[in-house]
């Protein structure tokens, strides 16, 4: 009994690294003997990209009198590799993400996956997040007041996952970061290299997976958005 309790325990923490992409659970698997210490299995120090982000995570959870919060059940963070050089946000967690915590993980999230996977990304490539992290009611538009509170919180975001490429999916993300009160059709297709705090980042728009799955017309001008964050990964050697 105790043996299989441990085995349980070992994989967890197995699964938990492989999720951050920290460290090659073969190395963890060896018989070789090794220094166990946090600094070394995550070959982090003590101001890491991963303990930066557990602080932001905190912070986020310590806001007060939010609507937001009150009818949530779960934060949802952020999803996907934590060096990677290509971010994703999004507007908002819907019903399927607030019940597991991670974004896009609902009908508009597999349909995500599948335009990733057109320009050979997946959700080990990239790091996902969204302007507010937690449910809008009934899947509302996050509120101005709402977006301009976690407003300081994403941008730390971004700031500490240091991308080169930031691809805003729908209106308020990209008036969120960027601040032109325009339509999304006039944005997307085109880039704007903005700083973010201390990093300077190339950011792109287009049609939220959402939209997509109600305007599947519109999913061609998609293809030429993601076919752009292709050529420009390309260029910058990401």
């Amino acid at each position: 009994m105790l043996y299989k309790m441990k085995t349980s325990l070992n994989q967890k923490l197995i699964n938990l690294i492989e999720h951050y992409n920290l460290v090659n659970t073969n190395f963890l698997l060896s018989n070789k003997p090794l220094n166990r210490t946090i600094q070394n299995i995550t070959g982090l120090s003590g101001n890491s990209k991963l303990e930066k982000l557990e602080k932001l995570k905190k912070k986020i959870k310590l806001i007060k009198d939010c609507e937001l919060k009150k009818s949530a059940t779960n934060i949802v963070f952020g999803d996907g590799n934590i060096n990677s050089k290509i971010m994703i946000i999004g507007e908002g967690p819907g019903a399927q993400e607030d019940i597991q915590g991670k974004p896009f993980v609902g009908r508009a999230g597999k349909l995500l996956d599948k335009m990733l996977d057109s320009i050979q990304l997946n959700r080990k490539k990239v790091y996902i997040s969204n302007v507010v992290n937690y449910r809008p009611p009934s899947n509302r538009t996050p509120t101005e007041a709402e977006i301009e509170r976690y407003l300081p919180y994403l941008k730390s975001h971004v700031e500490i996952i240091s991308p080169k490429i930031l691809l805003l999916l729908g209106k308020t993300a990209l008036n969120a970061l960027v601040g032109n009160e325009t339509v999304i059709s006039k944005a997307r297709g085109k880039w704007i290299q903005k700083e973010i705090g201390t990093i300077k980042v190339w950011i792109i728009a287009s049609f939220h997976p959402a939209f997509l799955m109600r305007q599947p017309d519109q999913k061609k001008f998609a293809w030429v958005d993601l076919k752009m964050i292709r050529d420009k990964s390309k260029i910058l050697k990401i």
